[in-house]
């Protein structure tokens, strides 16, 4: 069975159904970055040691990995719209219940929003990769660009429901919205699944030889490398900026923003972009912007260059994620739903393997801007696997 892609009466891909995928990716973007910006709130509401709070996160990890590595299984027997309703119910069970007592409760409330982000964030990306194929490209970075506005929301709304002493109505609120979009997607009002033309003979591949495809170990590299080199980034840009310029008060602070601000530019000027650029040449483009930004952050000495190391790192980075979904998608045709399970896997793995690579580092050699040299390989690899190893197939070819 092929996974359903959402489109409109008579075939034509729907405004709602857009509008729906979009504003979910918001809200994931806001359940995904959660657990910062609430985590003071929840270790004092239970008293939590740092150690304990910290396996907050690792629940999260957990449930999200175990979320993408199943959407490979779950949505091409259930279809998408099934799957994004799922998920978007594990959300709305683990964001109402984060605050109920007792503390593990919250661990296992984590688990589930993780698990639901799991099968959220890859279901989506390949139903818009599969619906609107002439541009892809331009609606992932669209797609994705939504999913940063959440984000980057996320902290201010968090901010405003804890001085307002709401944060348990901050989370029934975020769990409310959820059930709303998990309603939309199960009641379907508007909304109709239709099954995938494509060739019988690419249903049938086995997982096994799709994952011995001579391109698929160089997207497993990528995707690790990629989720690896943003969170390194955005995770240590802070704590760089202290320690660089300890005489600029709380300005350090910022660091962070300025990797997101331009992340969400970047993507919004990408449509546009790849008007004028191919595909394959704005990776390659983005990512030397990616490297000279790593540098510049590598050797300034103040802030202000800081900052603008991590705004080039993010502005760099911007396009590359989506256009490599979006080659995903082109490479395996409807198998992608497949392999997407893994690849989203592996970029989680990449996500928390390089950012605490970085700080063992830092540790062992007593230099963080010593160990900030691990994204700055990474981006570098990531170029050389394009010149040299990324040569994506026409969509329909099957799969040797």
């Amino acid at each position: 069975m092929q996974p359903k892609a959402i489109t409109a009466r008579g075939g034509t891909p729907s405004l709602r159904a857009s509008a729906l995928l979009h504003v979910g990716f918001v809200l994931t973007g806001i359940v995904t970055t959660l657990l910062g910006p609430i985590l003071p709130i929840l270790s004092a509401r239970w008293s939590l040691l740092d150690a304990q709070a910290g396996y907050l996160f690792t629940a999260q990890f957990a449930g999200s990995m175990l979320g993408v590595g199943s959407s490979s299984l779950v949505v091409p027997r259930l279809g998408y719209r099934r799957s994004l309703s799922i998920g978007f119910l594990l959300m709305t069970a683990g964001v109402g219940t984060l605050e109920f007592p007792p503390w593990p409760t919250a661990l296992a409330s984590v688990f589930c929003y993780g698990l639901g982000l799991g099968l959220v964030i890859p279901s989506t990306n390949l139903i818009v990769a599969e619906r609107d194929p002439a541009r892809t490209s331009a609606a992932l970075n669209i797609l994705n660009f939504a999913w940063g506005l959440g984000a980057v929301a996320c902290p201010a709304l968090a901010g405003l429901a804890i001085r307002i002493h709401q944060s348990t109505g901050f989370f029934l609120t975020l769990a409310a919205a959820a059930s709303l979009v998990a309603l939309c997607y199960a009641g379907r009002p508007w909304i109709e699944a239709s099954d995938e033309t494509m060739p019988q003979s690419l249903s049938i591949v086995p997982v096994g030889a799709l994952w011995r495809r001579g391109v698929t170990p160089v997207f497993a590299v990528i995707f690790f490398l990629y989720v690896g080199t943003e969170n390194a980034i955005s995770g240590w840009a802070a704590a760089y900026a202290r320690r660089v310029g300890p005489g600029v008060g709380t300005a350090w602070v910022f660091a962070p923003s300025f990797f997101c601000v331009a992340l969400l530019a970047g993507r919004a000027a990408a449509p546009a972009v790849l008007r004028r650029v191919a595909d394959a040449r704005l990776r390659i483009f983005g990512l030397v912007i990616a490297g000279c930004g790593n540098f510049i952050l590598l050797v300034s000495q103040s802030p202000p260059g800081i900052f603008l190391g991590v705004a080039l790192v993010g502005l760099g980075l911007a396009p590359v994620f989506p256009l490599v979904i979006a080659a995903l998608s082109d490479c395996f045709g409807v198998n992608a739903s497949r392999v997407a399970g893994g690849m989203f896997a592996l970029g989680g793995l990449g996500g928390a393997t390089l950012p605490w690579f970085v700080g063992f580092l830092s540790t062992r050699y007593g230099s963080l801007r010593f160990a900030l040299a691990v994204p700055l390989a990474s981006v570098l690899l990531m170029i050389l696997l394009e010149f040299t190893s990324f040569k994506i197939p026409a969509r329909n070819s099957a799969p040797a």
